[in-house]
């Protein structure tokens, strides 16, 4: 069996200096970590995890479950998770769950069984009912909104705050029929839930009513923000700002405004949410609301390994609510 050792003679390293490429450690130049990878492949090493879990306690590996990897928006927030744990010594392991209950508790199943630390996940289905028992006894960190109270450690968005703000800049650039796309209000739990609301408090504000023909619900997909803004154009129903749940779904309604021949912003002001970097790449770049990515991810991370070290008493759970920034960029300046 080939050994640390092995791979540190064959590479002219210190066994130390391989222990650090392998647990992914950043004070490595290079050069070193070239050489060490070089000698691994070269030598068939493998490393003997249930020796280290045994000696450690940990296996160096967090799990991320998240519905869809296609979705811009998770494959962004999996890109930035990743290299902030590897940066911390942890390596990630990524599940898809569909956005179905029996998925998210699936990668929970998955990551006791592989012996992950711990599990970060976007909850679509699991909600407050389950989610203290469902998570009981493992390290988990909750992304998004269907989780609201102290039953897990808990990462979310400023929802609410960022509709309404994207909203309030729509009416200062002088827009007054605004319809909500992928808005919903009938009280479901959730992201759509609450930017409606922040959307809605925007409209009352500044003393407009309500139009509920412009609050049209669909997927968190390009396709149905296109179809959106074709259907209000074939009902009639004049708009001239579009206030997307998403900025996927704001990329179908740039695209349905086009092909209507419909101009943008001159005619018809668009915003978005969540500041994806597609964004800056549409024409016209895309106005939106940027979440506090990077903070939401260090928190969560903080959270997670808290909870593996146990360096914070049992039953105290944190909740974190990443800070929002209104992006102005083409699509509403006017």
């Amino acid at each position: 069996m080939v050994t640390m050792s092995d791979v540190a003679k064959a590479a002219g390293v210190s066994v130390m200096t391989v222990s650090n490429v392998i647990n992914g450690h950043r004070y490595v130049s290079d050069e070193t970590r070239r050489k060490v990878t070089e000698a691994i492949e070269r030598l068939g090493y493998r490393m003997n995890l249930a020796a280290r879990n045994l000696r450690s306690g940990n296996t160096g590996v967090i799990g991320l479950a998240v519905p869809d990897l296609d979705q811009p928006y998770y494959g962004q927030l999996a890109a930035l998770l990743v290299a902030e744990a590897r940066r911390r010594g942890y390596r990630v392991a990524i599940e898809q769950t569909g956005a179905s209950r029996e998925g998210e508790a699936e990668a929970l199943v998955h990551s006791r069984l592989r012996m992950y630390d711990g599990l970060i996940i976007a909850t679509v289905e699991v909600g407050d009912a389950e989610a203290g028992a469902l998570f009981a006894d493992f390290p988990v960190v909750a992304l998004g909104e269907r989780i609201s109270t102290a039953s897990v450690d808990h990462v979310g968005m400023a929802n609410y705050e960022g509709a309404r703000a994207a909203t309030r800049h729509l009416l200062e650039v002088g827009c007054r029929r605004i319809a909500s796309v992928g808005g919903r209000t009938d009280g479901a739990p959730g992201a759509a839930t609450l930017r409606t609301s922040g959307y809605l408090a925007a409209l009352r504000e500044a003393g407009i009513d309500a139009d509920e023909r412009l609050v049209l619900p669909c997927a968190f997909v390009s396709e149905a923000g296109a179809a959106a803004v074709r259907r209000l154009a074939a009902d009639g129903v004049p708009f001239d700002g579009v206030m997307c749940m998403t900025d996927t779904i704001a990329m179908g309604v740039l695209r349905g405004l086009a092909d209507l021949g419909i101009g943008v912003p001159a005619e018809v002001a668009v915003i978005g949410f969540d500041d994806i970097s597609q964004a800056t790449f549409t024409v016209p770049a895309l106005s939106t609301v940027a979440p506090g990515h990077v903070e939401m991810v260090n928190a969560a991370l903080d959270m997670l390994v808290e909870r593996v070290k146990g360096t914070r008493p049992e039953g105290v759970n944190r909740q974190f609510t990443g800070p929002h920034r209104l992006v102005v960029r083409e699509s509403t300046r006017r």
